[in-house]
C-alpha cells in the first residue's frame, strides 16, 4: 500500500478487510456457523491492527476484537478505533448483505476519518467522499432498529411520531441505511460500544446527518470505558421530532 490521507486509508482498509471476508465467507460456507463467525473476527482484526500498525506505528488502536483498556490511548492524540466485523450474526447467514467492517480514526478529542465498508452489497461509505444525503419527504418516517432485540422504547416512539420500523442487522448497516435513503433514522438504547458507531457516526456526521445520544449530548469516543450505550442517527431535519419524542417517552 502507498501512503496516503487518513480517509483514504480508512476506506481502502475497510473495503479490504471486507473483501477478505467475502473470500473467508465463501471459503467456509455456512454449517458452522460459529466456525465461521470466529474465522471472520480474527482474521480482519488481524488484518487491520497489522496494516495500521506498518502504515501508521504511531497510532494507538481500539478494537473489538483486541485490548481495549491499554492507558496509553487514553493520553494518545491519535485512535483508531475499529470494527473487524460488525454484525457476526448477519455474516454468519446466507444470503445477508447487513454486515460491516468500520475504520475510523479519533483525533484530538473528535472523529477525524472514517469508512463503513458493506462487502456484501459491493459498497465502502466514507469521509474522503461522505454520500450526499436524501432529503425528508412527507412520507412516514422510517426507523432503523435491531433485527433481534429491538429497545421496547423505540416502539412506543414510532407510535408517538407516526413511523415504521425497519429490521436492520449490524449498526454499520443500520446507519449506512440512514445515509442512503433506505430509513430517515436509527435510534438504539441496548447497549453498544465505541468500535459499534465511530467509523459510522464520522461518516454521518461528514455527510451532515445528525448523530448524538439519545438524550441530544455529544457521542464521545476514546474513553476508559468504551460503552456507548445508546445513539441517534437521522435525517437533520428530523432529529428535533426525535429527540422531543424521546424525552416524552422518558419523563
Amino acid at each position: 500500500m502507498t501512503i496516503r490521507d487518513d480517509h483514504s486509508l480508512a476506506g481502502d482498509l475497510a473495503t479490504e478487510a471486507g473483501e477478505k471476508l467475502l473470500r473467508l465467507r465463501a471459503q467456509f460456507g455456512f454449517d458452522d456457523a460459529k466456525a465461521l463467525k470466529d474465522a471472520g473476527d480474527r482474521s480482519s482484526h488481524d488484518f487491520l491492527v497489522e496494516s495500521l500498525e506498518r502504515l501508521r506505528p504511531s497510532d494507538h488502536i481500539l478494537s473489538e476484537e483486541g485490548e481495549r483498556t491499554n492507558p496509553a490511548r487514553l493520553s494518545a492524540n491519535r485512535v483508531w478505533i475499529v470494527d473487524p466485523l460488525d454484525g457476526t450474526r448477519e455474516f454468519s447467514e446466507a444470503g445477508r448483505t447487513d454486515w460491516a467492517v468500520h475504520v475510523a480514526l479519533w483525533e484530538d478529542g473528535r472523529l477525524a476519518a472514517g469508512a463503513i465498508a458493506l462487502p456484501a452489497q459491493g459498497a465502502t461509505l466514507t469521509t474522503a467522499n461522505p454520500p450526499k444525503l436524501p432529503v425528508a419527504g412527507n412520507q412516514r418516517i422510517r426507523i432503523a432498529v435491531s433485527r433481534t432485540r429491538p429497545p421496547e422504547f423505540v416502539q412506543k416512539l414510532a407510535y408517538l411520531v407516526g413511523a415504521d420500523l425497519v429490521p436492520i442487522g449490524s449498526a454499520g448497516a443500520k446507519i449506512a441505511a440512514v445515509l442512503t435513503g433506505q430509513v430517515e433514522a436509527y435510534v438504539h438504547a441496548g447497549g453498544q460500544y465505541e468500535w459499534d458507531s465511530a467509523a459510522p457516526v464520522a461518516v454521518a456526521l461528514a455527510a451532515g446527518a445528525h448523530a448524538s445520544r439519545i438524550d441530544g449530548s455529544e457521542l464521545i469516543y476514546n474513553q476508559a470505558d468504551p460503552s456507548l450505550p445508546d445513539i441517534l442517527v437521522s435525517l437533520p431535519d428530523l432529529a428535533p421530532t426525535l429527540l422531543a419524542g424521546i424525552r416524552d417517552l422518558h419523563q
